[in-house]
């Protein structure tokens, strides 16, 4: 016990001698809050506020009431845009073209075609193509009750079956934006905070003979790696720390009232996310050193360990492609983690059997990447770097 209580301030003293390191290791606690009260402010923006829309509109003349209802739509003719955004809407280049016979096609209640022409694939050009659409579906049905209503007929007719729809989420699940880059961020902080010192305690520790020299001494691989696990994790476990406490203090700014919305981060759901990740933060930090190992420099380290922190933005971002998912993906580490903080925000109730499993689960694989590392250090090939 004395050896790695050793081993352990060993790795701690050269893990906090780089500030800087630290800090960069802690950047994605501090690049979360900020993005995600960024992101979270442009999209109530966008689905409160309603900015002006610029068209080139061909054959207004003929059809001045369209304009008018157009015009409360803040949808405006290419004409009145400001001097400052005139480039940008003349590259967009959305065009609206009025057949000269509207007035009298519309009097004589044929069909009239209008003609909108826009890049559909520019990702920029899709809010204002949708609101463009919208308006002129919305003014179209205007017109048809207007004749219906004319004829004496009643407009109910038109909508035989209605569907009341009443939302039984929760107030936080509208806030759901919030929740998915939260549970994201959470385990990117599990992965990265951890990750330089895991390289540097391993690959980088090879390439300054400082693991041989360790190794040379009375003192098991086990115990060196577990140490060594030990310092990545509770940097891991910091970063996680700091990105709950930071994005719970920015989310407060925000406010969620405008799109009928609370989120709301209390001890219960604190204490059970940092239940759910820190087994994430040993498994990351285990896997991570089992893959440094077997790099053969410090700098192929670090190319294998971008492709290893891509692994939790991978999982959620599948789980969300899946409508039915198995049930075995609620016992899988990671999935299961993402599954439990996504429940815990909805406000549902947390599966403690599901919980339980998954961090059996993570720990036993830990153990087993821990051993399989230990075992990996008694041989020259790794310990050398040779070929």
């Amino acid at each position: 016990m004395n050896q790695f209580i050793a081993l352990y301030k060993k790795e701690l003293k050269e893990a906090f001698r780089d500030k800087r390191a630290i800090l960069a290791a802690l950047l994605m606690a501090f690049m979360a809050p900020v993005m995600i009260f960024g992101i979270s402010k442009f999209a109530i923006k966008e689905a409160v506020e309603k900015p002006p829309i610029y068209v080139s509109i061909q054959g207004a003349a003929f059809a001045p009431k369209l304009l008018t209802h157009l015009k409360r739509d803040h949808i405006l003719p290419l004409t009145a845009v400001p001097k400052t955004d005139r480039a940008l809407w003349q590259k967009r280049n959305m065009q609206l073209i009025i057949p000269t016979t509207y007035a009298d096609d519309l009097l004589a209640g044929k069909p009239i075609k209008l003609i909108f022409k826009a890049d559909y694939s520019e990702q920029a050009l899709s809010t204002p193509i949708r609101r463009i659409k919208q308006s002129v579906q919305y003014f179209s049905r205007l017109i048809g009750y207007k004749r219906i209503v004319m004829r004496g007929i009643d407009t109910r007719l038109l909508n035989p079956v209605q569907l009341e729809q009443q939302d039984t989420a929760v107030p936080n699940n509208n806030a759901k934006f919030i929740s998915m880059m939260l549970g994201l961020y959470l385990l990117m902080a599990a992965f990265m905070s951890g990750l330089s010192v895991a390289i540097d305690s391993s690959a980088g520790e090879r390439e300054r003979n400082v693991l041989e020299m360790l190794l040379c001494q009375p003192v098991s691989t086990t115990k060196i790696v577990l140490a060594k696990l030990c310092c990545a994790s509770l940097i891991a476990v910091i970063g996680v720390v700091l990105t709950l406490t930071l994005t719970t203090f920015a989310v407060s700014f925000i406010d969620l009232t405008k799109i009928g919305a609370t989120f709301n981060v209390d001890a219960f759901t604190i204490s059970t996310l940092l239940l759910i990740l820190l087994p994430i933060c040993f498994f990351s930090s285990s896997l991570q050193l089992f893959f440094s190992f077997q790099a053969k420099s410090f700098k192929e380290a670090q190319s294998m360990m971008s492709m290893v922190i891509v692994l939790p933005a991978l999982v959620p971002l599948m789980l969300t492609f899946i409508d039915n998912k198995p049930v075995w993906l609620n016992w899988v580490p990671i999935s299961g983690q993402s599954l439990l903080m996504e429940h815990l925000f909805k406000q549902m109730p947390v599966s403690w059997l599901a919980l339980l499993v998954t961090t059996l689960l993570t720990v036993m694989i830990t153990l087993a990447l821990v051993w399989l590392t230990a075992y990996k250090l008694k041989s020259e090939k790794i310990v050398l770097s040779l070929s």
